[in-house]
């Protein structure tokens, strides 16, 4: 696969970044027990196929049939990873499953991706069992990076907002990186807001969003090669153990960490 920037890629995605993903599953993989478990996008599996262990049967869904094949391949049974998870392609606002039918779900880096989040969050719900749990990670607005793939950013109480319209009991708490780790995004950040006023007359704004998009894309992997591993921070070794969970969420917490249990049943039409 190659880097776009939509989902993070080993080896072509700052560590940082990684580690902020990483950081956010070991903190769903501390909370959770035996049933079955939903990764809702997935992507290529690293991180679904860490929820594998004794009593748990793992799903992982992402939007690209072709992800999920890859996905599968690497880390569904008989796969060289030697995981045991199962892959398929589903809209996360349209999940295939029947309501009620996992313990534990999760939804890394994903209600960003919508410009309809409820629609998301209401299928996170659907799918929770009564007694089970669904853990929603989303970038904190005030901190992420401009990129247009998130088109739909929260602060906390937002997120607690929206996903209280589906659980009875939300709590958000926050992914807090230590100095270190603020060092590097400062840093990556900084580089980033020099390269953004050679765009002197806002075209990324003013240009459809699809050409945009088209634009990052194709520009990101080149970005990166002309900046070095020294500011884009690819190689740099920092990983999740500079993370850590927090109820002090500030402007600069890079990331929201929301629990939400107990999900509220509709009628259906």
């Amino acid at each position: 696969m190659k880097l776009t920037g939509e989902r993070p890629m080993e080896g072509a995605t700052p560590d940082s970044l990684l580690a902020l993903h990483d950081a956010g599953y070991r903190e769903v993989i501390a909370r959770i027990g035996e049933g079955r478990v939903l990764d809702v996008g997935c992507g290529v599996g690293t991180e679904t196929a860490r929820f594998c262990g004794p009593g748990r049967q793992v799903v992982g869904v992402d939007y690209s049939a072709e992800t999920a094949v890859l996905a599968g391949k690497e880390f569904g049974p008989g796969g060289p990873r030697g995981a045991a998870a199962t892959f398929t392609a589903m809209d996360g606002a349209r999940l295939g499953f029947a309501g009620a039918s996992f313990n534990w779900v999760c939804s890394s880096h994903i209600i960003e991706h919508f410009t309809g989040p409820e629609t998301h969050a209401a299928e996170l719900a659907r799918v929770t069992k009564d007694d089970g749990s669904a853990f929603v990670i989303t970038p904190n607005r005030p901190a992420d990076f401009e990129n247009p793939f998130h088109v739909y950013l929260f602060e906390a109480a937002e997120l607690a907002s929206l996903l209280r319209l589906f659980f009875e009991d939300v709590e958000v708490l926050g992914l807090e990186g230590d100095d270190v780790l603020k060092a590097d995004f400062a840093a990556r950040r900084s580089s980033g807001e020099k390269l953004l006023k050679l765009d002197v007359f806002d075209l990324r704004r003013r240009l459809p969003r699809a050409w945009h998009v088209w634009s990052y894309e194709h520009a990101l992997p080149l970005v990166y090669r002309m900046l070095g591993s020294k500011s884009t921070g690819i190689g740099s070794g920092l990983d999740d153990s500079h993370f850590f969970i927090t109820d002090e969420i500030r402007d600069t917490t890079p990331v929201l960490f929301a629990i939400a249990r107990r999900p509220r049943r509709f009628p259906e039409h």
